[in-house]
């Protein structure tokens, strides 16, 4: 199988960025990096960093800590897990994430968020634990056409490329 990425997490200063100045160190300590269950699995779980409620039809934030080294002409696609979608209809807001290889060198650091919504029709609030996996993330090779004719360099994260 060939090797296309390596995560890292982002600098203590990116990720307390996030936390309106609060003292977030053993939680930064605590961040895993993403990993495959199984040796033929092609999702990457993220895990949360923190405990999280989300009450019916309510939307959070989720800074990971995580950032990702990869090749060009790759693509991290981001998806809730499985499970979580199909139990409890947990949504992310963009339907999949798009981490472009590029985005690694961008002034926050490449530091991947996730938006997400209970988006539950029985109206229950659901629970997830520090270190539960919520989000799965697969690499895929990309093509481009062959009169592209791009030269832009990305600094930023969502909605960056259209600025």
């Amino acid at each position: 199988m060939k090797k296309v990425a390596k995560f890292h997490k982002v600098s203590y200063e990116q990720f307390s960025s996030s936390f309106d100045g609060k003292d977030v160190h053993e939680m930064y300590d605590a961040i895993c990096l993403p990993k495959r269950a199984t040796a033929q699995s092609a999702g990457y779980d993220f895990f949360l960093p923190f405990d999280l409620e989300l009450a019916p039809n309510e939307t959070k934030l989720i800074p990971t800590g995580i950032r990702v080294e990869m090749l060009a002409n790759w693509v991290l696609q981001l998806y809730p897990r499985s499970g979580l979608g199909f139990k409890f209809r947990l949504q992310l807001n963009n339907t999949v994430g798009i981490i472009d290889a590029d985005y690694f060198y961008s002034d926050n650091e490449g530091h991947i968020f996730a938006k997400i919504t209970n988006d539950s029709n029985e109206n229950k609030t659901i629970s997830l634990k520090a270190h539960d996996g919520f989000m799965q993330g697969i690499f895929m090779e990309y093509g481009i056409v062959e009169d592209d004719d791009a030269t832009g360099v990305r600094n930023g994260g969502f909605g960056s490329t259209s600025k």
